[in-house]
């Protein structure tokens, strides 16, 4: 039996790593920039090289490592292969192939948001549950699908792309994708930014949120203390996320429904909202489906990864 597998998640500022034993157990974790000038060339090869520079370093034996779970924040197919990624510079890449033949281990890959909801599945928030829907607020809107314990990747490779789903006719504005009224324009820490200071412009009340940066976190410290425009804020990014979560709920029936990135650090609040308007708008077999926060933070990725490859 193998006794080791490597994590590693590529974020378009950090490439983060981690060495698990085939129980789970993070042994050690690190990071190395993610360098992508030209196109990206040199991502793969640093990560490769501080692999098997850690293989050395613990003394361990090839024989013993299941292999190398990646995360990727794009869509990936089967194969392992990718057709762009837009924060780290690549075009169409063959991650797992070179990544393997760099490291003479077996690469398994998947996009970063679906790595995060095995991981959080596995290790985290969903624990003990094989149908899970992780939900990350973060710059955008990711999503994660996890359906009997499998990762669900789509034809395309884009399965759990949630932050574009279609929800308002009257945006204007486009989305990082091309489209306009995804969720991720009012459900991301930026789409909340977005939307209180819309609730500001419309209102003449007091708000402690007109004395300072509005920022996502400033909104829900701002509700913390009862404040109206902020929780008028919050009401408004409720609808959308909660109605979009019961529609998805509708199709892939979760057992859990986990709410991470870095929004969700404003904690149980942050649920009430988002529950509050998808509890009437669920199929009514769906209505009672838990919710939870995130428990992994920034390690869900690496988690994910190694589970990636502790699975096959």
């Amino acid at each position: 039996m193998k006794k080791y597998c490597f994590g590693v998640d590529i974020g378009g500022t950090t490439v983060k790593m981690g060495l698990f034993d085939a129980e789970g157990t993070v042994l050690d974790k690190w990071e190395i920039p993610t360098i992508r000038e030209n196109q990206g060339e040199a991502i793969l090869p640093d990560t490769a090289k501080s692999i098997n520079e850690k293989i050395k370093e613990q003394g361990l034996d090839l024989e013993e490592i299941a292999g190398i779970g990646v995360g990727v924040p794009c869509p990936v197919f089967e194969n392992g292969s990718v057709p762009h990624t837009a924060n780290l510079g690549w075009g169409y890449k063959e991650v797992t192939k070179e990544l393997s033949q760099m490291t003479g281990l077996t690469c398994k890959a998947g996009n970063d948001a679906n790595v995060a909801a095995l991981g959080e599945m596995w290790m985290g928030g969903g624990k003990g549950c094989k149908n899970v829907l992780l939900i990350t607020l973060g710059t955008g809107v990711g999503g994660g699908i996890v359906v009997d314990g499998k990762i669900l990747t789509g034809a395309h490779g884009a399965g759990g792309e949630v932050g574009h789903i279609h929800m308002d006719d009257n945006l204007t504005e486009h989305c990082g994708c091309g489209n306009q009224g995804c969720l991720e324009q009012f459900a991301s820490a930026t789409g909340i930014v977005r939307l209180c200071k819309e609730i500001l412009r419309e209102s003449s009340e007091p708000s402690i949120l007109r004395e300072g940066e509005v920022t996502a976190k400033a909104v829900f410290d701002a509700v913390k203390e009862g404040d109206l425009l902020a929780i008028c804020t919050a009401e408004r990014f409720g609808k959308y996320l909660g109605s979009a979560i019961a529609i998805m709920a509708s199709i892939l029936d979760p057992e859990v429904i986990v709410i991470g990135g870095g929004v969700s650090k404003a904690g149980p609040v942050l649920l009430d909202y988002i529950k509050k308007y998808y509890t009437p708008r669920a199929f009514r077999s769906s209505k009672e489906t838990a919710f939870a926060l995130a428990e992994l933070g920034n390690d869900a990725g690496i988690y994910g990864c190694a589970k990636l490859m502790l699975s096959l």
